[in-house]
Order: structure tokens, then C-alpha cells, then sequence
């Protein structure tokens, strides 16, 4: 999966949110991304966000990182939305250079696996940095998925 580059204006994204961190999300009995997916969805949260653009898609948000890679962050489930809301946790996508790294097939599946190669690409590719301020998955259906990288320019 060889990744495109894009230059993004910044957006607002409402819906749930957990902090964890990578440690966590490689047990079962720790994770919380799972389980916060699984309330998004069960309790059709995309449908109850007010300002909701027309067809926005589904996105998962990274955000407050601690740190890098290793540290702790924020994960949003949500939508993009005109402006922020009292009623769901809000995120703001920062405007910049971002990698898009494309994955199709069965998820979760995919969206983990596409994860573990987007850390081997910036393995490999040290003069590439990462910016750690604000990542996301846009889903484009049930079995699609763009996850876009901030870098630094």
C-alpha cells in the first residue's frame, strides 16, 4: 500500500470518545477502541449528532497524543458536523499535509492490519515525520477505509 499525499483544510468531528494507548489495544481484556465502536454503532450515534454534514462519512479520529506511537491518545468515533456541540465529544482535525494510506477488505480486519503497515512505512521511512496532532479513518462503506497521517511539512 503505497500512500498519496493531501493538504486538508481543518474540520470539526462530533461523537464518542476513549483514551487509551497501543499497549492496552493489544489485549483483548484492555482494549477500549472495540468497545467504543461497539456503542457507536448499537446505539446509531451518527444518526443523533446534531450539525451533521450531509453525507459525511464515518470517521475515527486520533488526537491528544501523549507522545508518539507508544504514548496515550484520544479516539473519536464520529461525523463531521458544521460546528462543534454541547451533546457528543468534539474533536478539531488540524489543517495540513497528511498521508492517506488506502485498505479494503472484511473489518475490523483490514483497518488493523493497514494500521501495522502504516508504523512499517514510517519505520522505514525515518525522513518522514509524523506530526501527532490529529489522525483519522474515514470509512467509505462497510469494507473501506482511508486512514490519513498528519505530517510535518
Amino acid at each position: 500500500m503505497e500512500p498519496n499525499i493531501a493538504h486538508l483544510s481543518s474540520f470539526h468531528v462530533a461523537g464518542l470518545t476513549v483514551r487509551t494507548n497501543n499497549r492496552d489495544e493489544s489485549t483483548q481484556d484492555r482494549a477500549k477502541i472495540p468497545g467504543l465502536w461497539d456503542r457507536f454503532f448499537s446505539d446509531n450515534v451518527a444518526e443523533k449528532i446534531p450539525q451533521r454534514l450531509n453525507d459525511a462519512p464515518i470517521v475515527g479520529v486520533y488526537s491528544d497524543y501523549d507522545s508518539d506511537a507508544s504514548g496515550a491518545y484520544d479516539v473519536t468515533a464520529g461525523v463531521s458536523v458544521s460546528t462543534p456541540n454541547r451533546d457528543f465529544d468534539n474533536v478539531g482535525i488540524q489543517a495540513g499535509k497528511y498521508m492517506v494510506f488506502e485498505a479494503r477488505g472484511a473489518m475490523p480486519a483490514a483497518v488493523i492490519q493497514a494500521w501495522g503497515t502504516i508504523w512499517a512505512y514510517f519505520e522505514a521511512h525515518p525522513q518522514v515525520q509524523r506530526c501527532y496532532a490529529t489522525d483519522f479513518e474515514s470509512y467509505g462503506g462497510p469494507d473501506e477505509v482511508q486512514i490519513h497521517i498528519g505530517i510535518v511539512s
